[in-house]
């Protein structure tokens, strides 16, 4: 038979009750059900501790490429245009297009495509990052009456 702790107390114990405890549900041992209404006994199942198994997971990231100042800079260049003329032309700010040049400056991705589409070069790679899927079985760890002084 699986084992569980008191959510109160933290006793280990095969009989705990389910109980509402100050409006909180709470799996409890007989001692701890007194501070509460008793809504259930809580039945195991015989056999080994459940573990949770999580799937991989795959998510694609968006990211600016690493020389994405001087990128941006040699091609606003090759194209004749001065900062102020450019930045017209996109419709943002000079000291913005000086930052994002010098490197002080990361853009949004949103202006990353925008700079993509009217200068005619890529910017924003993505990436597809995998996560390892893993197991865990259930841990003992700190139960409520790991925080709480109850008055006698």
């Amino acid at each position: 038979m699986i084992k569980i702790n008191c959510d109160l107390c933290g006793k280990v114990g095969n009989s705990l009750n389910r109980a509402l405890i100050e409006g909180v549900e709470l799996n409890v041992c007989s001692g701890c059900s007194k501070f509460g209404k008793v809504l259930a006994p809580i039945k195991r199942n015989v056999g080994k501790e459940p573990t949770k198994e999580f799937p991989p997971k795959e998510e694609k990231v968006e990211l600016l490429v690493e020389d994405y100042a001087e990128v941006i800079k040699k091609r606003r260049e090759s194209m004749g245009l001065t900062q102020k003329e450019f930045a017209n032309k996109i419709n943002e700010k000079e000291i913005t297009i000086h930052k994002i040049e010098t490197g002080t400056l990361t853009p949004p991705l949103s202006l990353a495509r925008k700079l993509e589409k009217i200068l005619g070069i890529k910017l924003i790679e993505e990436y597809l990052e995998k996560q390892e899927s893993f197991k865990r079985a259930k841990t003992e760890g700190f139960t409520l009456g790991d925080f709480i002084k109850i008055k006698k």
